[in-house]
């Protein structure tokens, strides 16, 4: 019996032995497959639930001004990201999830599980630093943060329809952002980095390309002339109960741009109230009949055209004249006027009178070379180009009214553009909006340089006392500008009660260093001429900057004028 169970205990014991070799050598086969045979697969699959390629976000370029003053910044964020399919089997976190976020729990069910079958969504996009350090909290399995940029705009509304605004992808949707969106972006990069359960990146593994950030962009812009420019015609529009209005100042001699506003304006900063209709940059993109502020072109051209000269009378009694079917009238009877009168008095009879005797193709050729009728070139979205027909197609009424600013349109970019002729001998200067870019454009001839003296002259008495913009006068410094008051027109013609009322002026007179153009629209408070309504803007803004450019006065004696007038003559 002893025998025969110790028989059975060394056959069970073979038999464990025997299971023990079989195990082994079983485990032995196994490791060799995994780390031998299928390592490259085994490893694929380890990398593909821990290893993650991510994108490496650009630092869009910043923007700024002359002076290096930042106009528009990026600034790091942290997004929120998922992986549904592991947020699917968590769905007790999501109430704490949606919480954090500051998100309805409905919305993010909805969000998460329309998305079920993804590895990736967004949960929220650019958020607040204590948004995203309270999801990194809850240390939720398949939730992560990634850093992206968001746009700042630290002047807000006063520049914003210059700058234009970027979408939530960094993208430029208007003004200089979306005119050098190709400048400003840059190129995102790529790496892969390894990460833990909880979608936190634990190391990076690789580069796979680095980022590139965007290129700086310096403007022409002035910051503190941007800034009292909006102040200003925010001011006006607000206090003559005006539709909107456009304020454009220039360098007179570079052709600079260094103060751009319009109103109503927006917060760039607030994409969500952001409306098209606000966002437009009206001073570039928008056209208007402008009035009595072409009449200094109408005696210009015809001064050149040998049609007159600077001592030349015209006899504008009763105050009327007929042209075809046409009435032009003056605001009373002038009488006998000379040409300084027909600008600082704004004679709708005197220059008509000059618009008809000047040949059409000589009239024509001193409006298309002030600019009127063609872009400007300054890379702006929606540049427009205004109208200015053909003087081969004009009738007779049409080139009377062309005298005193009506049947043309330009932009009130254009309008303080053509104004630069006055300043530089009759040339006018190419207009600049980007500092750091080469500008290959050629100045056009407007006029002679005896011309543009003696016209520039003549519009000095606009602001004096017998003028039509005495609130244009600034202490110190003389000033040379024109009133325009042009009345709108409607699917049913020319209304009476809606008007453009501008002003564009040069100072200091003798030398002049800024033009500035003001347009205010539908001023709806009693009062509506230029003089009253667009004037002041030009006295505040231009005011501040010749004393801030440090430009020496030129102040002197007034000459008197031997009739009075109040307003300029609209039509």
């Amino acid at each position: 019996m002893g025998a025969l169970k110790r028989q059975i205990s060394g056959g069970r014991l073979k038999v464990v032995i025997a299971v023990f070799a079989v195990a082994s050598a079983a485990l032995l086969l196994r490791a060799v497959d995994l780390q031998v045979l299928e390592r490259d697969f085994l490893t694929k699959q380890g990398e593909q639930r821990q290893v993650r390629t991510l994108t490496e976000s650009a630092n869009r370029g910043m923007i700024t001004d002359r002076h290096g003053e930042p106009l528009a910044i990026s600034a790091p964020v942290q997004t929120a990201w998922a992986n549904p399919q592991d947020l699917m089997g968590q769905r007790e976190r999501w109430p704490d999830l949606a919480a954090a976020l500051e998100v309805e729990p409905d919305w993010l069910a909805e969000h998460i599980e329309a998305r079920a079958s993804r590895e990736f969504i967004y949960l929220r996009r650019q958020m607040l630093p204590d948004q995203a350090e309270r999801v990194a909290a809850l240390r939720i399995q398949g939730v992560g943060l990634t850093r992206e940029f968001r746009r700042y705009y630290p002047h807000g509304e006063a520049t914003s329809h210059v700058l234009g605004y970027t979408n939530i992808d960094d993208q430029g949707q208007e003004g200089v952002e979306l005119a050098f969106d190709q400048w400003l972006s840059g190129h995102p990069g790529a790496k892969r980095v390894l990460r833990d359960r909880y979608g936190r990146s634990i190391r990076d593994v690789a580069s796979i390309r680095p980022a590139r950030d965007g290129n700086t962009l310096a403007l022409t812009l002035d910051q503190r002339l941007q800034y009292l420019a909006y102040r200003e015609l925010k001011t006006a529009v607000a206090e003559h109960n005006a539709r909107g209005g456009s304020a454009v100042l220039l360098d007179a001699r570079s052709g600079e741009i260094l103060a751009l506003v319009n109103q109503p304006g927006f917060n760039p900063n607030n994409r969500g109230a952001i409306r098209s209709d606000r966002a437009r940059n009206r001073a570039i993109t928008d056209t208007m009949e402008p009035g009595s502020v072409l009449k200094p072109f109408t005696v210009a051209a015809a001064l050149d055209a040998g049609v007159v000269d600077a001592n030349t009378t015209l006899e504008t009694g009763p105050g009327t004249m007929r042209v075809g079917r046409l009435t032009v009238r003056d605001l009373r009877d002038y009488g006998t006027i000379d040409l300084t009168t027909l600008i600082a008095r704004s004679s709708n009879v005197g220059a008509t009178q000059l618009a008809l005797d000047t040949p059409a193709d000589r009239f024509w050729k001193t409006l298309h070379q002030a600019g009127f009728g063609q872009a400007l070139g300054t890379h702006f979205p929606g540049e427009a180009t205004g109208r200015l027909r053909d003087f081969t197609t004009w009738r007779e009424v049409e080139q009377a009214t062309l005298g005193y600013g009506y049947g043309l349109s330009l932009s009130p970019l254009q309008m303080a553009a053509s104004y630069t002729a006055f300043a530089n001998g009759g040339e006018r200067v190419p207009v600049r909006l980007v500092r750091t870019a080469d500008d290959l454009r050629e100045s056009a001839q407007v006029m002679t340089p005896r011309t543009a003296r003696q016209v520039l002259a003549m519009m000095e008495h606009v602001i004096g006392t017998e003028g039509t913009a005495r609130q244009a006068a600034i202490d110190g410094y003389r000033v040379a500008g024109k009133t325009g008051t042009s009345r709108k027109s409607g699917p049913g013609g020319y209304t009476e009660d809606r008007y453009f009322s501008s002003f564009v002026g040069l100072a200091p007179a003798s030398d002049p260093r800024f033009v500035m153009a003001v347009v205010i629209d539908e001023p709806d408070a009693g009062v509506y001429y230029g003089g009253a309504v667009a004037a002041p803007v030009f006295r505040n803004v231009v005011g501040s900057a010749l004393r801030m450019f440090n430009v020496r006065p030129d102040a002197m004696p007034e000459v008197p004028m031997r009739l009075a007038a109040d307003h300029e003559g609209t039509t």
